[in-house]
């Protein structure tokens, strides 16, 4: 008897949003975020995922040339993926702040409350990017957000 394996898809789950480059894109890719890692019972930390989402999408206003970001979600292979394309192409680098400045640790929180973070270019311009592993000991969402932690509106 031959029979074959179905395969796995290698994407479980996506969502692509443009984001208007204005100062309300953050809060709303933050919710898309959110709302994506509860209707898939993602099991990461969404508190993680919102704070990394933001920092990568004002980064990508601060520099962007154009009227829109994209912000793609992906969950596949034991991880959330979440990517910020512009139309940018300078290219992100870390800068080594001082603890009293202003900005600049953006990028050194991405390094390192994520499993992995980079960048690459695209056609119209660059997208930054940072995953984050299954983190098997969360519970399923509920209405409330994973282990019963309220999720408040951001």
């Amino acid at each position: 008897m031959n029979t074959m394996a179905p395969t796995r898809p290698t994407v479980l789950h996506r969502h692509r949003v443009p984001l208007t480059a204005g100062p309300a894109a953050a809060a709303e890719a933050r919710g898309q975020v959110r709302a994506a890692i509860c209707t898939w019972d993602v099991p990461v930390d969404p508190s993680v995922a919102v704070l990394l989402t933001s920092e990568l999408v004002t980064n990508a206003i601060r520099h962007e040339v154009g009227e829109t970001v994209m912000l793609d979600i992906t969950c596949s292979c034991g991880q959330l993926c979440v990517d910020i394309h512009d139309t940018s192409y300078s290219l992100p680098v870390p800068v080594d702040a001082s603890a009293d400045a202003e900005t600049g640790r953006g990028l050194m929180l991405v390094a390192s409350l994520s499993a992995e973070w980079g960048f690459y270019r695209t056609p119209a311009g660059k997208a930054v990017y940072f995953t984050l592993a299954f983190q098997p000991d969360l519970y399923e969402c509920d209405e409330r957000g994973p282990q019963g932690v309220h999720m408040w509106a951001q």
